[in-house]
């Protein structure tokens, strides 16, 4: 496998997933991840970090149903692709949900076949459980086993870190990325760079950092669409005149105070 893979690459690797998802082939899909690697699912729970946590996963959250990808957009850049879709579960009570996220898989090359090393599910927990909720008693018999299951696969810290997800930046971040968003699509560089704790560059996924004027000057008429607080992090699925934008805000641990900016540009697929 070359030592710099093109999106492509890294795009056919990260389709090995939903694959191995819906023909339910557990050893396929622990199969994808390097040996250290981490799952983030959704950001703000407690991650899972090795084979043995993420087959865990694998059997708590992915065996007992049925999932559909419904993807708008793939990003790729270096060593990463982000897509943009919603998913749709079908449990085993027959309750199904759909649920709007956005997956950002880091990729690396481990004995010569590229690997997932981090996925990052940018989704929001609490709006799931509600809709789950509202598909009335098979609903209530799926949350009933999905809690089993947890408790069996991962114990009661696995239990107690899902739940950490219900916490975070939420709707604070939120109003802060779009009070940003509007700013840049408004031509408003003071106020990004405001926004933007007062740094005066804007990381881009490609690894290029851009002053605040330039990206607001490639920004100008920016609309922001699906937005996703999970964790201290903020996603925004967007579009511009010369096409679709992803944009990931990371947020201070203990503050509302943006740390990183990362802009998507890139498509692929």
């Amino acid at each position: 496998m070359p030592l710099d893979p093109t999106a492509t690459e890294l795009r056919n690797a990260v389709l090995a997933s939903p694959r191995a998802v819906a023909a339910h082939d557990r050893a396929a899909w622990v199969g994808l991840f390097a040996r250290d690697a981490v799952v983030n699912d959704p950001v703000g729970a407690a991650p899972h970090r090795g084979p043995d946590a993420i087959a865990r996963f694998y059997d708590t959250f992915i065996a007992p149903n049925d999932i559909v990808f419904d993807v708008a957009h793939d990003f790729a850049g270096p060593a990463t692709v982000v897509r943009d879709l919603a998913i749709t579960i079908t449990m085993s009570t027959g309750a199904q949900v759909r649920v709007p996220m956005h997956l950002r898989y880091e990729i690396a090359t481990e004995d010569g076949d590229l690997r997932i090393s981090h996925l990052a599910a940018y989704w929001e927990l609490l709006p799931m459980i509600g809709q789950l909720m509202g598909t009335g008693i098979a609903g209530l018999r799926a949350g009933t086993r999905l809690g089993g299951l947890l408790l069996r696969n991962q114990g009661m810290s696995g239990l107690v870190g899902m739940a950490q997800a219900c916490t975070g930046i939420g709707r604070t971040g939120k109003e802060i990325a779009h009070r940003l968003c509007a700013a840049a699509a408004a031509g408003d560089a003071a106020t990004v760079t405001e926004l933007a704790g007062g740094r005066e560059t804007v990381r881009l996924w490609s690894g290029e950092s851009v002053s605040v004027p330039e990206l607001v000057a490639r920004a100008r008429g920016l609309r922001c669409g699906k937005t996703l607080a999970a964790g201290r992090s903020v996603t925004v699925s967007g579009e511009t005149p010369d096409g679709p934008v992803l944009l990931i805000f990371d947020f201070h641990p203990a503050a509302p105070r943006l740390e990183t900016l990362r802009v998507h540009t890139s498509t692929v697929g």
